[in-house]
């Protein structure tokens, strides 16, 4: 399923506001049995593929007392919730089916391969349905997405 790649438009980047004003939520959802390298591995991962999709959802950069630089982060905020491995498939397949909800996962193969091709070809030859996930991350309508990961537990 394609969907519009959510975005925020210019008015809607209000960072004086608290981040439950945001029209959009963002989530990641990690496989909560994960070893603690490979669950910061997963997250990291799907917030990358996300800041790079998501128009607007890093905010500006601004500078400490010292004039040092620091780039700027997700404005609206994330939530990282942690969930066992079958609760992770309900919660992608979901996903992918609500209108207008944007979804990076990271597949099982993209941490069990060494060569980005090889996690490609990899990918090409998993069913759907057969589909293991590390971590997803999500973007889309606040109430869609708090249904979708209604009763997670926060990390």
């Amino acid at each position: 399923m394609s969907i519009d790649v959510p975005a925020y438009s210019p008015d809607e980047i209000v960072t004086g506001e608290s981040t439950r004003a945001s029209r959009l939520k963002w989530v990641v959802v990690v496989d909560s049995e994960l070893p603690p390298g490979r669950l910061a591995n997963a997250v990291a991962c799907v917030a990358a593929a996300t800041g790079d999709a998501i128009v607007g959802l890093l905010g500006p950069g601004g500078d400490d007392a010292a004039g040092v630089h620091h780039p700027g982060l997700p404005w609206a905020g994330c939530t990282v919730l942690g969930a066992s491995a079958e609760r992770m498939r309900t919660v992608r397949e979901k996903a992918v089916a609500a209108e207008g909800v944007w979804v990076a996962d990271m597949p099982l193969a993209a941490q069990t391969t060494r060569v980005y091709d090889d996690y490609l070809a990899a990918l090409g030859t998993t069913e759907a349905e057969s589909l293991e996930v590390s971590a997803l991350s999500l973007v889309g309508p606040r109430a869609t997405i708090d249904s979708i990961v209604k009763k997670l537990r926060l990390l």
